[in-house]
């Protein structure tokens, strides 16, 4: 089915070019999500978009792809094993913008979803699992998060997170930058920041998030909801630009101050 307006509730992330994995139960209306935003992109942005429709799901099963998608190009897999190769096909041969692939299952796949989003392309796809942690727990799919590794600490850093010696850490950046969890067919929560939601739950705690909400008479409610760090563990902090710079910022001022300190002790002892 092609229903227009179906992702109103992500319209803002998928005109700002972030990758967006829409996660889901079977049947919540992940594909129909992406078939409108495949027909957003495609018409409204008038961006050079390609679905890889695995199982014809989005485009339908005809010769002509159907009008749902817009000016959206479709590339039909033959042999569903093959899908990772029609993903590099369609990045290497069709200049895409986007690309939008339904149900990544394997690591071939993901590792092909990695490097369409090394190359800059933006990435719009479904996977398997209700949620984020399922997919941390997926060995299959844990790359499409950065993929997680066993790490050994030192005795004092264990003793200062307060954990044991062996933790799990994300062992890279995530393919995706946001992931939505269709929790209802109208109401979906989103993690806007995939690799800090993982570094809250490989932690122990609950990641916050954004749930979206659209009411019956289709205004959209948005619900911030804080991370929550397990009990005696130190909050995770995302280690960012914006960060860094807040953190040069506060040391430049606490010295300017400590020189102002200085100067005003040194002109009372000579007065």
């Amino acid at each position: 089915r092609a229903i227009k307006g179906s992702a109103e509730m992500v319209a803002d992330l998928v005109t700002s070019g972030a990758s967006i994995l829409f996660l889901g139960r079977p049947g919540v209306g992940k594909t129909t999500a992406i078939r409108e935003v495949c027909r957003l992109l495609g018409d409204d942005l008038v961006k050079r978009v390609v679905i890889v429709d695995t199982s014809n799901e989005i485009g339908g099963d005809g010769d002509i792809p159907h009008p749902g998608i817009g000016r959206a190009r479709r590339m039909q897999v033959a042999d569903p094993e093959a899908q990772h190769r029609v993903m590099i096909e369609a990045v290497e041969n069709h200049m895409p913008e986007v690309i939008v692939i339904d149900e990544i299952g394997t690591q071939a796949e993901c590792l092909a979803a990695r490097t369409i989003a090394q190359r800059g392309v933006q990435l719009v796809a479904t996977a398997h699992g209700n949620e984020l942690e399922n997919v941390i727990k997926n060995p299959s799919l844990s790359d499409l998060v950065g993929g997680i590794q066993s790490v050994t600490l030192g005795d004092e850093e264990a003793k200062r997170r307060g954990v044991q010696k062996s933790i799990l850490e994300r062992g890279g950046p995530p393919t995706f930058d946001v992931c939505v969890e269709m929790l209802e067919r109208n109401k979906w929560k989103v993690h806007l920041d995939v690799g800090q939601a993982v570094d809250v739950l490989l932690a122990g705690g609950t990641p916050g998030g954004q749930v979206r909400e659209k009411t019956h008479d289709g205004s959209l409610l948005k619900f911030q909801y804080n991370s929550t760090a397990p009990p005696g563990a130190a909050p995770v902090q995302p280690h960012t630009a914006a960060g860094t710079r807040g953190k040069v910022a506060d040391v430049r001022s606490k010295s300017r101050q400590q020189q102002q300190q200085q100067q005003a002790a040194e002109a009372g002892s000579r007065g």
